[in-house]
Order: C-alpha cells, then structure tokens, then sequence
C-alpha cells in the first residue's frame, strides 16, 4: 500500500469517525478496472469495504450509485452503501465476504450447484421484468444499450487485444474486411431485438454467497440489450464449466419464469435457444479480448487460464451453426484451436 492510499483511507477513516474501531486494514484481490479494495476489520466482529478509485469521485453522478439504488428498487440483492467521501475518491460497502459462486461451486453439491444457478436464472428474469416497469430517465441504464455500435466495438476489441496483440495474429486487409462482414451479420441481428435491462457482467465471479444467498456486485455498466444477454453471460460463463444438461435446464427454467404459466412452446424455445448462442458468441469474443488486454496490455496473467474454457465455447456455436462457416474458417485461420 502507498502512502498516498494510506494517506486517503486514514483521512476517510476520520472524517467518518471510524478511526478508532479499526483493528486492522487488509488488501482485497481486485477486478479489471483500477479500483482499489480494502477490508476493515472493525471492533464489535464486523467489518466493511472500502472502494478507492483513482483520484476524486462525485457520487451523486456515478452510475454505480445510481444502478444500485435502481436494483434495490427491483429489488435485487446489492452490497449497501454505507458513506462516502468525494474528496477522497472512497465509498464505503457493506462486506459481502470473498465467497463468489465460481469459488463456493468447488465444493458445492448437486443440489446445492443447482439451487443457487436457479436462484440466479431468477434474478435475470426479475431484472428483465421489473425493470421495464421502472424504467426512468433517472437511471442511466436507460440512456444506453448494446447497439450496433457498442457491439461492433466489442468484437473489434477482441480482434486488436486478442488477435492481434496477445496471439501476434497477421490480418490481410481482405481478412479484416470479411470479418467486418461477419461482425455486421452478427450484430445487426442482436441489436434489433427488443430490449431489456441487463447487468452487462452477469457471470459467477460477480455473485457472491452471503448468509447463504446469492448476492450481485459490479453492476455498474447496466445497460439495455437483448433478453439472452444476461443469460449468455451466466451459461457461457469463462470462469465455471457447465454441462449441456445443466445449460438445457436452466434455459428451460429461465423461459419457464417469463413465460410464466403457459411455458413456451417447442418453436419458442428452439428459437430462444438459438438467439442465446448468438450472443454467446459475441459475448465469449469479447471476453477473449478482454483477456488478452488484460495480458498483454497490463501485463496480468491471471486469465491466461479461462481462454481455452472460452475458446471451446466459440467452437462448439462455430460448429453449431452452418451460417457461421465463413467466420469459423477466418478464425482458424489465426487460432489453432479453432482448426
């Protein structure tokens, strides 16, 4: 810890006149962006988070302040907030402990394997539900979506951090134009369909167990998409391996919510399914390049391990779909594990 961190969280400390309950201040394993967290080990056995972010905050503009009010009101279950400090560029979080779903799942049983993925199958169906009936201009997840825009820019990050820069790959300008081509075809179609609200990061590392239930963090970057976003995310997860029976009844489950009493028939299922693979694929490509940013652009080896999980999962819908023949061999071409 630097002195200029331990300068902030000492001067956070006191303004909230916590100095005196603390017993000790521990470095927590942070995520992908350039926040910084603490645990506070207070008297009484309890303890809080603190969130440090770069340099000076405004937390009454933050999305993350925002969405949580806006998932509390669904309600989903989010980490408190406890104070702040906008000087000090510090938020103050309920502790959720360090147990994620991908962690609590290696020594899960069936059962319990099974009732926490239904328990967040139904968060996704109440996020999706409740929130077209809060939908607000106060809510920033409003103003924005997975359009064709942010989706095109999500496979090009793939194809600069992945391709480019981690795998050393060497496009032909007839290579980049096909794959624009492919990229179109798949983004058109996900952008046009109709729109709900998502987490945007919906997956077992962003689940936490607490007093034995699921809990949602980092959900900051909600956003408006397609109804297999979320979905995509959890089930094509990069972190945890789920089996094709898993995967086929937690989508049957997932459609029996929504659809509540009457359930969806036979072509609506099949179509749903087929949606969600589309975005699976997209969303598993942008999580390789997320990985390969994160190794080659930040020098962070620690997701080198879910590139093969992920890439298995870009071959199985490759192969799955004879539409995608064309990208299938343009990828190949350039990942061997694709081949």
């Amino acid at each position: 810890m630097t002195d200029e961190v331990k300068g902030r969280i000492h001067a956070y400390l006191d303004e909230h006149g916590l100095t005196r309950r603390v017993a000790k201040v521990l470095a927590l394993t942070g995520d992908a962006s350039d926040r910084r967290y603490f645990r506070l080990l207070l008297d009484r056995n309890s303890s809080i988070v603190l969130a440090l972010h770069a340099g000076a905050i405004e937390f009454e503009t933050m999305p993350f302040v925002a969405v949580a009010r806006l998932m509390r009101q669904v309600p989903l279950p989010v980490p408190a907030i406890l104070h702040h400090s906008n000087r000090h560029g510090i938020i103050g979080l309920e502790d959720l402990g360090d147990v994620t779903l991908q962690a609590h799942l290696g020594a899960a049983s069936a059962a319990d394997r099974a009732a926490h993925y239904r328990e967040a199958v139904r968060f996704v169906a109440r996020l999706q539900q409740r929130g077209a009936e809060l939908a607000s201009d106060a809510y920033p997840p409003y103003h924005i979506a997975f359009d064709v825009e942010k989706l095109t820019w999500e496979l090009e990050f793939f194809v600069k951090h992945f391709l480019l820069a981690y795998r050393r790959a060497t496009l032909s300008a007839a290579a980049r134009r096909a794959l624009s081509v492919e990229w179109s075809d798949i983004v058109e179609e996900l952008a046009a369909e109709p729109r709900v609200l998502c987490h945007r990061d919906y997956h077992s590392r962003n689940l936490m167990l607490h007093n034995g239930s699921l809990c949602i963090i980092d959900f900051q970057d909600a956003r408006m998409g397609p109804d297999t976003y979320d979905l995509a995310s959890l089930l094509r997860d990069s972190y945890v391996d789920l089996v094709p029976q898993q995967v086929d009844e937690l989508v049957a489950f997932f459609l029996a919510v929504v659809k509540g009493p009457r359930g969806a028939s036979a072509v609506e299922s099949s179509e749903f399914r087929r949606r969600l693979d589309v975005m699976a694929l997209q969303r598993n490509l942008k999580a390789l390049g997320t990985f390969g940013y994160q190794t080659s652009a930040r020098g962070n080896p620690v997701y080198l391990q879910y590139i093969p999980r992920t890439i298995n999962y870009v071959r199985a819908n490759l192969a799955k779909y004879a539409r995608f023949g064309r990208l299938r061999e343009l990828l190949a071409d350039q990942i061997d594990e694709l081949r």
